[in-house]
């Protein structure tokens, strides 16, 4: 296999298969938990216009820890 080839899920092990797994799982997890926050917090407790968090959280596991850690008033 070349190194620009790329590797298809079957491919990979059992571990690395179920690793692969649980992570997205995670992935999606945290995104879900970013937008009920987002959509059970008021307006008055977010930084910035509600909707322009909705993309935001929307990018892998950055967007997400940035709504959390920067996105939300004290």
């Amino acid at each position: 296999m070349s190194r620009t080839e790329k590797k298809k899920f079957s491919d990979l092990s059992t571990p690395a298969q179920v690793g692969t797994v649980l992570l997205g799982i995670a992935q999606v997890s945290f995104a879900a938990l970013a937008f009920v926050d987002l959509a059970g917090r008021p307006a008055e407790e977010i930084k910035g216009p509600k909707p322009l968090w909705i993309p935001v959280i929307l990018v892998n596991w950055v967007g997400p820890a940035t709504y959390f850690l920067a996105g939300r008033k004290r």
